[in-house]
């Protein structure tokens, strides 16, 4: 691997009005933004990548304006051997200043960013996809969709169905007779085969979850999705595994190798799901995803952005292998369908990623240009 000396590092910061706002069960969503990293090497390669800045709605300005006064900075200070030294390198830099901000998440988020655009980088350099660079030895894909609200979320799960999905994911939290009636809906609608997964958001404490798990297990769910704070005791996650049948995910907000190696000790997760964009990158969601499949666990990314991260999110999946799925989101979002046309053919649920170097796209920015907006 050439060693890198990076040029510079640059973000991009985009919204995209849309028409129906994306609801969860802590807040919504009234457009969709999207941080683009840059990274140029001395030599003249480029990669791109993607920053986590969905919440709050100021959040991809803050981050953006973080990574030029602060990461980028850092990055083009010195030659790093590999995408990794370059990810401990702006961790460790940054540590006591993320604690002295009182901001974490948001570091993190920006180095995961960055290193999505190196790593992107470095696989373009040598003509290989990043899934064949990473170790991977397939390009195919299995994929579910997400984010579907509860308002009528049978109408978009149809139409998404009729475009080669076999997975979807519905929102809860939303008081239990809405959630359920959507989940009957969902089932009269999609057929016994569809498989179904569920995501509180983190809105129930453990006894709501204990109330209402009885009643939500003759779905037949593949999963139920961050049912409790991911600050929760893992004691709590414990208790509620062995009250119900159906299996537990989360990792979209635990960060930090420690933190992921104690959620996998306690087996209580059937689905780990750490979001490279939010935390990681790939240098440090890779390691996390070859953990869990040593602990039992499926890795299932968790994504919800624009096209650069959800191609990137993709491509790691590739390369990990096993039968975890890829989360894309359903809702409209033309700074992820814009970007990430080779996801565009879904098949029986599954998507082929391209031999093309990289994440496999050279991006078009003009076709975003009316989203972008200055920080």
């Amino acid at each position: 691997m050439p060693a890198l000396h990076l040029k510079s590092v640059t973000a991009t910061v985009y919204r995209a009005p849309i028409d129906t706002p994306v609801t969860t069960a802590f807040g919504t969503m009234t457009n969709r933004p999207m941080v683009l990293v840059r990274a140029e090497d001395r030599d003249g390669a480029v990669g791109w990548g993607e920053v986590w800045c969905n919440f709050p709605q100021v959040g991809a300005e803050h981050r953006a304006r973080l990574l030029d006064a602060t990461l980028a900075p850092l990055a083009v200070s010195k030659t790093f051997q590999a995408p990794r030294a370059l990810f401990e390198h702006l961790t460790t830099a940054t540590s006591v200043l993320a604690l002295q901000s009182g901001e974490p998440g948001p570091f993190a988020q920006v180095i995961a960013g960055i290193d999505l655009a190196v790593w992107d980088l470095a696989a373009r350099r040598t003509g290989k996809p990043l899934w064949r660079y990473l170790g991977g030895t397939t390009p195919v894909v299995r994929v579910y969709a997400s984010g579907l609200n509860p308002t009528h979320p049978e109408r978009l799960a149809s139409a998404k169905r009729d475009e080669g999905y076999r997975a979807f994911k519905l929102k809860v939290g939303f008081g239990r007779e809405r959630d359920i009636a959507n989940l009957q809906t969902l089932r009269e609608t999609l057929g016994t085969d569809a498989t179904l997964m569920i995501d509180a958001n983190q809105g129930w404490s453990l006894n709501d979850a204990l109330a209402i798990a009885p009643a939500l297990e003759r779905f037949d769910l593949k999963w139920l999705e961050e049912p409790l704070r991911a600050d929760r005791p893992w004691s709590e996650w414990a208790a509620l595994q062995a009250a119900t049948g159906i299996p537990l995910a989360a990792g979209e907000n635990i960060s930090g190798t420690q933190d992921f190696d104690a959620a996998l000790a306690t087996q209580t997760l059937t689905y780990l799901q750490p979001d490279a964009a939010k935390w990681g990158g790939i240098s440090g969601c890779k390691p996390v995803a070859e953990a869990a499949a040593r602990h039992g666990a499926i890795y299932c990314p968790h994504y919800l952005g624009g096209g650069i991260g959800l191609l990137a999110s993709a491509h790691l999946l590739a390369a990990v292998g096993g039968p975890g799925l890829l989360e894309i989101d359903s809702n409209p979002n033309p700074l992820r369908t814009r970007l990430c046309s080779p996801l565009d053919r879904i098949i029986d649920g599954a998507v082929t990623l391209t031999d093309a170097p990289g994440l496999g796209i050279e991006p078009d920015l003009s076709c975003i240009e009316e989203f972008r907006v200055p920080h």
